[in-house]
């Protein structure tokens, strides 16, 4: 099941502003609130679920990396 990130309204019209800046600066193409806002929408709908899951997975081997660490201070027993 897909779900759409919101954004208060402050956030959203800060990315707003730097998806305008942005192509004002790199493309000398000035965008209206509407056209920088469908912008911003298609990347929360589309691209914006493969960062988190890149996020997901990378806390996860961060993780697991720690977990590594741990282990690899235990003391020696009898048993191990």
């Amino acid at each position: 099941m897909s779900q759409i990130i919101k954004l208060d309204k402050e956030k959203r019209q800060y990315m707003i502003s730097e998806i305008q800046t942005y192509f004002l600066k790199e493309r000398d193409e000035d965008l209206g609130d509407l056209a920088s806002g469908l912008i911003l929408d298609f990347f929360l709908e589309k691209l914006a679920p493969e960062f988190y899951n890149q996020g997901v997975y990378d806390s996860y081997n961060y993780i697991n990396d720690r977990i590594e660490d741990l282990l690899g201070i235990q003391k020696p027993t009898a048993c191990h």
